[in-house]
């Protein structure tokens, strides 16, 4: 090969290198997750159909901001949807089956998120929540969900075990792969026993399903702010510090005030919410995008092009969740959220003089205790502020009285 065909080649590589990096990150962002949200919706009282139009505006969503922000501000801006937010709605699946209840706190969590970005004095009191409680409550929601591998393991043996061991093959081999890995093998198990008649279920076609909000306060305190507060703090805030490692640094409020907005018109399609991608983002942002920082949002714009493509499978992936066993597909969403959990448990224990106060917070929130109305997710906020507030505190001393 001459030297000029050896440039041109190298320059068609350099050239795909962003784009199959995108298309690679929007593909791992989808398998590794949308069994969750479909559960999830369903958990708060969506039916097939609606969970199927939350996914597909979920995709359309994250597609057109993936491609018009970093086209914008050239810069590898990447967006997703709340991975941890949808286990969230997975354990507050006893706090209500009014959908349109549940749709009307994804519409607040919308507002609360476009107004950290108009009122940055909002985002940094939620952001100011103290790292340990926000880590055992996150590890309290993704607790009960990542033992589902282990009881998947003992009520389907023969579908489940395959999953775990094709998942722990490539886990060690080819990390990125193996939710998605585990996720085909757990269709194929679908298949074999279900066969194939939920390729032809009246939901399979993706639509759009416009679902009313109703505004109930105890389902907004539930759901509403604790998804509000995972979002900024397990999401947006290491969305940005992931950008920032990279060197990029895009203007927070744009960035939280789209994100809002998207999440507030997707909201009304049963899609629950949009914000920064943390994972999927460090892909993108990192040199295995392009050695040119320059060229790294390229790999961002193409994953926004691969969701959209991607949300034509939302009705069949809806479809596929509904022929399966629930705790087959809670187990492979278990297996998605283990990262997320070891994270969460670490930042928890990370501070000794908060390491009871944190426990607190997480047995409180893994007990998926109801009390008037509202969930575990902020009462273990609540437990875990107490704990820290009243251990915190220290008696003054009184002059002259020895210790």
């Amino acid at each position: 090969m001459s030297e000029k065909q050896y440039s041109i080649s190298m320059g068609a590589t350099d050239a795909l290198q962003p784009i199959t990096t995108g298309i690679v990150a929007a593909i791992t962002g989808f398998a590794s997750s949308f069994v969750l949200v479909i559960a999830g919706l369903r958990a708060v009282g969506a039916s097939e159909a609606q969970a199927s139009s939350g996914l597909l505006a979920l995709c359309l969503l994250v597609g057109v901001a993936c491609i018009a922000l970093p086209w914008y501000f050239r810069m590898p801006v990447s967006f997703a949807w709340s991975t941890p937010g949808a286990a969230l709605l997975v354990a507050a699946g006893t706090t209500t089956d009014n959908f349109g209840a549940a749709v009307g706190a994804f519409l607040v969590c919308g507002v609360l998120i476009v107004l950290c970005g108009l009122w940055p004095f909002l985002g940094r009191v939620i952001t100011s929540i103290p790292k340990p409680l926000a880590g055992a409550m996150l590890a309290g929601i993704l607790f009960p969900i990542c033992l589902a591998p282990i009881q998947a393991a003992i009520e389907q043996p023969l579908l489940a075990i395959p999953v775990l061991v094709v998942w722990l093959v490539l886990y060690r081999l080819a990390p990125r792969w193996a939710v998605p890995a585990a996720m085909v093998v757990a269709a194929i198990g679908i298949g074999s026993t279900a066969g194939l008649s939920w390729l032809s279920a009246p939901t399979s076609a993706p639509s759009l399903v416009f679902v009313a909000p109703v505004f109930e306060p105890l389902v907004i305190v539930s759901v509403g702010l604790p998804l509000f507060v995972v979002t900024m703090a397990g999401q947006n805030v290491p969305g940005f510090a992931v950008l920032s490692t990279f060197g990029f640094r895009p203007p927070p409020r744009s960035v939280l005030v789209w994100s809002g907005i998207g999440t507030m018109v997707g909201s009304v399609f049963g899609a629950h919410n949009m914000n920064l991608a943390a994972i999927t983002a460090a892909l993108m942002a990192s040199p295995d995008a392009h050695q040119d920082a320059s060229k790294r949002w390229i790999a961002t714009v193409a994953s926004g092009f691969g969701y959209l493509v991607l949300g034509l499978g939302a009705g069949l992936a809806t479809a596929l969740v509904a022929a399966s066993p629930p705790i087959l597909i809670i187990a492979v969403a278990g297996l998605a959220l283990l990262g997320a959990l070891v994270t969460s448990v670490t930042n928890a224990l990370e501070e000794p003089e908060h390491r009871i106060s944190a426990i607190a917070t997480f047995l409180v929130t893994a007990s998926g205790v109801t009390l008037i109305g509202i969930g575990a997710a902020f009462w273990g906020l609540v437990v875990g502020g107490v704990f820290i507030l009243w251990l915190g505190w220290r008696r003054p001393r009184v002059p002259g009285r020895q210790s």
